[in-house]
């Protein structure tokens, strides 16, 4: 399987999102869980932030389909 650049995929929100993409891309099933727990917890961690500011809108509309991405790889039978 060939790597991907990272660089060709600009991460538009640091704070989480390479977390992320890490569960996205991890295909050993026990590292998975690890992984999403991981990302849950930062992107749980980044809404704690942007609760008292304005103008996240775009960020916090991201966040909501990464986490139900995410709901739906911990909910993935074994492959």
């Amino acid at each position: 399987m060939a790597h991907l650049d990272p660089s060709l995929f600009p991460l538009y929100y640091p704070e989480w999102q390479a977390q992320y993409e890490a569960a996205l891309f991890e295909t050993d099933r026990d590292k998975l869980l690890k992984c999403v727990a991981a990302a849950e917890l930062v992107i749980l961690n980044r809404l704690q932030v942007l609760v008292a500011e304005v103008g996240h809108e775009p960020e916090q509309v991201a966040m909501s389909e990464a986490l139900r991405a995410l709901r739906f790889l911990k909910g993935s039978p074994a492959q």
